[in-house]
């Protein structure tokens, strides 16, 4: 596909992690040309961007290895320059350990860190102040691995997914408190509809440890109730799932079988499924990397975004016609690759 397409995507960049890197890498989202290269702290996962402040965060979760299979935590969070790309600190969150998912209320400068339960306390979110960059507090969630993290439109109520609990965790943002579990079977990424009346659960979790039975979608919760008004279908395991603006609701499918010699199991292409978040109905799929991990999308919706770990790849997808772009390569030294992103826009 010709790079006209992208032409006004022009000084947009896009960055992405390599879990074994440890990197951050910026591409030229019209070109893909690749920018830069910021070593980062070992084990980078995930990466958010606060527009306001031009800075990007990104969380190290272990020493070495990842999720329930790792050499230690680690309790990094490095804030990078996005226009620089030269990092500006790197803050410690120990005691706390295991940081991951990432969300952000830019309206009150906060910043949630969900992290790892230890021996005295469950799993549960930090809150950083995004001015002073440190950390204010902790939110409990009553799970030992909440994971993926996000929060309500109006930044009052935040949403952790917790692989092995069968339930997500609801916590109240202003008072620091739990205030509610979700029924579901074990949980994967999330995202929160725009007006903040639905949160779609990618579930069950890809371990072993899910219900027997349990079929593989998105659940579908609705806010005012927190119940889950329906499940989305899928055909293998569903991981990450974000919203655009455009309202398509993507989800990253991993096709995966035992393997004796891998941890990973032996890996298949996964494959993008889109579905209308407003119908429900799926629209399509198309192929990508293996082992899909992350998604986000351009600001107007058009392009998607996979980085696939595995295949330390990121697919480019044209999500009005589910065609191809392009695919770039992510640095690696090891297994694991491709991790978190972030979808920068230039400057105003």
């Amino acid at each position: 596909m010709s790079n006209d397409l992208r032409a006004h995507l022009a000084g947009d960049v896009l960055a992405v992690v390599s879990q074994s890197g440890p990197t951050v890498c910026f591409f030229d989202a019209a070109t893909d040309a690749l920018l830069d290269t910021v070593q980062v702290a070992a084990e980078p996962h995930e990466l958010l961007f606060d527009p306001a402040r031009r800075l990007l965060w990104c969380t190290s979760a272990y020493r070495s290895g990842y999720y329930n299979a790792h050499q230690g935590h680690n309790t990094k969070v490095t804030v990078i320059d996005a226009d620089t790309r030269r990092i500006v600190e790197e803050i410690d969150l120990a005691p706390e350990h295991g940081p991951h998912g990432l969300a952000l209320d830019p309206a009150r400068g906060r910043l949630y860190v969900s992290v790892e339960a230890s021996a005295d306390r469950p799993g549960g979110v930090v809150v950083v102040d995004t001015a002073t960059r440190r950390p204010l507090g902790r939110i409990d969630t009553d799970a030992p691995g909440p994971h993926w993290f996000a929060i309500s439109p109006d930044g009052r109520t935040g949403y952790a997914t917790n692989k092995e609990a069968p339930f997500v965790s609801v916590v109240d943002l202003d008072r620091g408190v739990l205030t509610g579990k979700i029924e579901v079977p074990g949980s994967e990424g999330l995202a929160v509809s725009a007006d903040g009346t639905r949160v779609y659960v990618a579930g069950p979790y890809l371990g072993f440890a899910a219900e027997p039975g349990a079929d593989p979608g998105i659940r579908v919760i609705d806010t005012a109730t927190a119940t889950v008004l329906d499940v989305l279908p899928t055909g293998p395991a569903v991981l990450p799932v974000h919203l655009t603006s455009s309202g398509r609701l993507l989800a990253g499918e991993v096709r995966i079988s035992p393997d004796a010699d891998s941890p990973l199991g032996r890996q298949a292409p996964g494959r993008l499924t889109v579905f209308s978040a407003a119908t429900h109905r799926p629209l399509g799929s198309i192929e990508v990397g293996r082992f899909p991990l992350t998604i986000t999308s351009s600001p107007d919706g058009r392009f998607g975004y996979v980085s696939s770990i595995v295949s330390s790849t990121v697919d480019v997808v044209d999500l009005h016609t589910l065609t191809p772009v392009s695919r770039l390569t992510v640095p690696k030294t090891a297994e694991p690759g491709a991790h978190g992103l972030a979808y920068l826009p230039r400057p105003a």
